[in-house]
């Protein structure tokens, strides 16, 4: 059956693809440490007591018709005051749209800015800039960024790539990494954006940036979020942000995303989706206007949920630095933010107990599921190359007891395995 270039020619989430696989094994009987989705195992990490309440409150004054277009008033009014209060950023209730989430907003961002053929500049390993950029028929610029600067882009591996670009896709924390720019590293990239805009006819189209914080919330220790125009104000007319509850909340079925920047694009923004429907539901926009006023509640259960999720990144962490010191092949990132560890299992040239050579990096990834019964996502699945041994781990699911035993498995597993002969 002939359908669509883009039918013919998309890519399946290998995310969604792997947790198919490993849902299977767990229906057949198979006890897997799954850390592989960016979710919440909701009677790990429920969402604020006080936000489940105006919900069902919502519900049950029949809060159910369709919202305002581009998310309510009193909501676009409360997330404006809210981020003004935590970030510094200004913006009016007009400068905001409002969706089920962050994946329309970055949607329609795309279409809002590009055209068939224009340039979008992204690192990898990141989360789906490929694939919105196949959706618009949008031009890849991609570089490979790596362990040395913590899988972040640095403005010297952008600088060449930026003449003619329409956007940059940016994301600080990172998913898949859980790291994060350093200052400098931002105020070089928006300086570079602003030079580059700076040579620029008025009448040619501007190279804008996608600032995704979707964890900007969740940083441990020292480090601490940046964002392009807090520290240059310059690149509010170019900087369009995308966030949302989904993570901050452990509330990513509960589909409340905002995107703010300049009006002129989130207007257009807002167009595209009233042909898509992609709204947030108007019983949590509703609990949603009156939870984020909240003050000490929301500042209660990120001290505690923060906590949870970095002594889990920690233990994870240490322990695989432990394995490391006993000349195991795997090593990690210090945790730096997000809910993810950057985890590298090198094992490619080992033989297993039954004589099987590890000769690709997705044979390692079928090692750890089958033998260590761990399930992480390689960072290749987020566009890296096919042979690198970094992965990521997501702990929205796990449970701390669980903890050693996942890591004494492993210990096992990569004690199996040997040189080949």
């Amino acid at each position: 059956m002939k359908l669509s270039y883009l039918s013919e020619t998309l890519i399946g989430s290998e995310i969604v693809k792997l947790g198919g696989e490993i849902r299977e094994k767990i229906r057949l009987g198979e006890k897997i440490f799954n850390f592989t989705v960016g979710d919440f195992d909701p009677q790990v990490f429920p969402i604020p007591k006080a936000l489940e309440d105006e919900i069902v409150e919502a519900y049950r004054a029949h809060l159910t018709n369709y919202p305002a277009a581009e998310g309510n008033l009193d909501l676009r009014e409360a997330i404006a005051q809210f981020t003004k209060e935590r970030e510094g950023l200004d913006y009016t209730p007009a400068e905001y749209l409002v969706a089920a989430g962050g994946r329309p907003l970055i949607y329609a961002l795309f279409r809002a800015i590009l055209d068939q053929g224009d340039k979008v500049v992204y690192a990898v390993p990141s989360w789906n800039n490929n694939h919105y950029t196949h959706f618009v028929g949008a031009e890849h610029v991609v570089v490979e960024a790596g362990p040395e600067n913590n899988f972040m882009p640095t403005a010297e591996s952008l600088a060449p790539l930026l003449k003619g670009a329409s956007l940059l896709a940016l994301c600080s924390p990172q998913n898949p990494t859980g790291t994060v720019f350093s200052k400098e590293e931002l105020e070089k990239i928006c300086d570079l954006v602003l030079a580059e805009n700076a040579s620029r006819k008025p009448e040619e189209k501007k190279l804008y940036v996608m600032y995704d914080q979707m964890y900007w919330h969740l940083t441990y220790g020292d480090i601490q979020h940046y964002n392009p125009v807090g520290l240059r104000p310059q690149m509010r007319d170019y900087t369009i942000y995308i966030d949302a509850i989904s993570k901050v909340f452990a509330a990513t079925g509960v589909r409340v995303g905002w995107s703010f920047g300049p009006a002129t694009v989130i207007s257009i923004m807002k167009a595209i989706l009233t042909h898509v429907g992609a709204w947030a539901p108007m019983a949590e926009q509703k609990a949603m206007a009156k939870f984020l006023g909240r003050s000490a509640e929301i500042d209660q259960y990120l001290s505690h949920f923060k906590g949870e999720v970095e002594e889990r990144l920690r233990r994870i962490f240490d322990g695989l630095q432990a394995l490391k010191a006993e000349g195991f092949g795997v090593d990690a990132i210090t945790p730096q933010a997000a809910i993810y560890l950057t985890i590298k299992v090198d094992l490619v040239g080992k033989t297993t107990a039954t004589g099987k050579l590890l000769e690709k990096q997705a044979d390692v990834s079928d090692y750890l599921l089958n033998e260590a019964k761990l399930a992480v996502v390689p960072f290749y699945a987020f566009g890296a190359a096919k042979t690198s041994p970094w992965y990521r781990l997501s702990v929205g699911t796990c449970r701390k007891e669980e903890i050693d035993g996942m890591l004494g498995l492993l210990k096992d597993a990569l004690s199996k395995l040997a040189l080949p002969v």
